[in-house]
């Protein structure tokens, strides 16, 4: 698969324009992701300097993308132009439901399953489970 991977709250913890602290196992389950054969594309909104550092940034730790800002490395971008990418799959700390843990992504993209599994029931200090927001609109 061709997998979009955003930066910021994603492979790092968000500090833009700095680089933050790596979020645990991003890095390791990447590249174990390449390994099986997955190729990766940096899809970040960073540009110019800021997107040198975050290349170098991952570069350093063993992480080489197969392209950046673009679905494959020979596409041209045009100024003023979407920079979307033609990807299987997006991985992004903006996603519905935010970033789950880098164990739970390579469980879903190896078993195929590409759906986070159900949260947890939750229940009241009665013992009766909560009703999510939603309910109110059931009949």
């Amino acid at each position: 698969m061709l997998i979009a991977v955003d930066f910021d709250g994603t492979i790092v913890q968000h500090e833009y324009p700095k680089i933050g602290k790596e979020i645990p196992f991003a890095i390791d389950t990447l590249k174990r992701l390449q390994k099986d054969f997955h190729q990766l594309v940096l899809w970040t909104v960073r540009e110019g300097k800021e997107l040198d550092e975050a290349v170098e940034y991952c570069r350093a730790r063993g992480l080489e993308f197969y392209a950046i800002n673009r679905s494959y490395p020979e596409e041209e971008i045009e100024e003023g132009v979407s920079r979307k990418v033609n990807a299987d799959l997006f991985i992004d700390d903006r996603n519905l439901g935010g970033l789950p843990d880098w164990g739970v992504i390579y469980q879903m993209i190896t078993s195929g399953n590409h759906h986070l599994p159900p949260k947890p029931e939750i229940h009241n200090e009665y013992g009766n489970k909560k009703k999510g927001f939603f309910s109110m609109f059931k009949k």
